[in-house]
């Protein structure tokens, strides 16, 4: 299912405070320190993946010689002109 944008970054915005909540309470919870980081970091990953897959898609949809420029221009080959 292709996401429209919005709603990829408010995922990514609940996935990166999910983990907040995780990291603050391992602050207050020694005892479960290791587990909650971890969670922390599954969650982090998980807005990482969503952010990749949306952005893999952006590239695949764009024709190639659109690509191409947006690469040049990205590696500093290329100007804006203007």
């Amino acid at each position: 299912m292709i996401k429209h944008g919005a709603a990829v970054f408010e995922n990514v915005r609940r996935y990166r405070t999910i983990a907040s909540l995780y990291r603050q309470t391992a602050a207050f919870r020694p005892l479960l320190r290791r587990s909650l980081l971890a969670q922390a970091e599954e969650w982090e990953q998980r807005a990482v993946n969503e952010l990749e897959a949306h952005f893999q898609i952006e590239i695949e949809s764009r024709p190639y010689d659109e690509y191409c420029r947006l690469a040049a221009y990205a590696a500093g080959e290329m100007r804006v002109a203007a």
